[in-house]
């Protein structure tokens, strides 16, 4: 389906209008005329773009006002951002695969992460047992926070049974969490052999092209001498002092987000065929008939293959921009 103008809770077809509860723009922010406001503002004073290095002998201030306020919204000492998530990943996981001994994901890891030489780091349901060779001191795990077809935060307690030996760089990669789950699910993994590395697309929940590296002082400086991030553009500023200036309106919007799904999890009670949880914004189900009938019914839904390897994707997301109406119908035809 082909449209011509951003689908937010409605998106028309061909002339006709239809419910949507598709796309990932989490909490509504890019069609939130306050928040639009707030980008005029900020393109009339740093411009559409700008084309030049981070390294340049002309720096913008707002990029370290922004980074300092990612930083702790990641619980990170140190952030760094770039002109896209896929960007984050690739930076992060190029530089890793430099230094450590051996390289993990976690299934479901996004794209953005997976590089050739990783290994599962599981097998049967226990760690990979080159976890445990005494030759390997240095690893990289990879891995999503939410990945997709969850709605809660990957358990990665098993980390926690790696000898303490090991000196572990874990990345986690926040871009369907950022600005929706809070850091607390992650206190567990501060251990003193465990350096957490986070990388995140801006564009879904925070609803600005863009993306972030976030982690300690040391880590940042490394990525910050690396040739592609020198020789490529950064971020747009203007979307950045807009990120800075918007802050009240994420806690707005995320606030009505868990009114509509405290509202679905009190109303829709024939679950079964779904995975929900009333934390986390989208509602996944693997019957590819249901999509059909919804669309018969004037709601679309995300439905389309997601990597090489996988099935369709499946999915329902729900945003802040829906009225009690769009819910009742949605759970009515569910």
């Amino acid at each position: 389906m082909t449209v011509n103008e951003f689908p937010d809770r409605l998106i028309n077809v061909d002339g006709v209008e239809y419910l949507y509860f598709g796309g990932t723009n989490f909490l509504g922010i890019s069609a939130n005329t306050d928040f639009q406001t707030i980008l005029f503002e900020s393109i009339k004073k740093w411009g559409t773009a700008y084309g030049s290095s981070r390294n340049s002998n002309i720096q913008l201030s707002i990029y370290k006002t922004a980074e300092n306020l990612l930083a702790q919204n990641l619980d990170t000492v140190a952030a760094l951002t770039v002109s896209s998530g896929m960007l984050a990943g690739k930076l992060v996981v190029d530089y890793l695969s430099k230094t450590a001994d051996a390289m993990f994901h976690f299934p479901e890891a996004h794209p953005a992460l997976m590089n050739p030489p990783s290994l599962p780091i599981l097998i049967d349901g226990e760690l990979h047992p080159i976890l445990f060779d005494k030759e390997i001191s240095k690893i990289t795990i990879l891995t999503d926070a939410v990945p997709s077809q969850y709605v809660q935060p990957i358990d990665l307690s098993i980390l926690l049974t790696i000898p303490k030996e090991k000196k572990i760089d874990l990345v986690i990669d926040e871009s369907n969490s950022f600005g929706l789950i809070s850091n607390d699910w992650q206190s567990f993994l501060k251990q003193d052999n465990i350096n957490i590395i986070k990388v995140a697309s801006l564009g879904k929940a925070i609803g600005i092209s863009g993306g972030v590296i976030a982690g300690s002082d040391s880590f940042i400086s490394e990525i910050r001498k690396q040739e592609c991030f020198i020789g490529a553009a950064g971020m747009n500023p203007a979307f950045l002092e807009t990120y800075v200036n918007a802050q009240k309106i994420y806690r707005a919007q995320k606030h009505k987000l868990e009114q509509n799904l405290n509202y679905i999890k009190d109303h829709f009670s024939k679950k079964n065929s779904f995975t929900f949880h009333p934390s986390y914004p989208i509602i996944y189900f693997y019957d590819k008939l249901i999509s059909k009938k919804l669309i018969e019914n004037k709601i679309i839904t995300t439905s389309f293959k997601y990597t090489n390897e996988s099935g369709i994707l499946n999915r329902i997301v729900i945003t802040p921009n829906h009225i009690i109406e769009d819910l009742d119908q949605l759970i009515a035809n569910l």
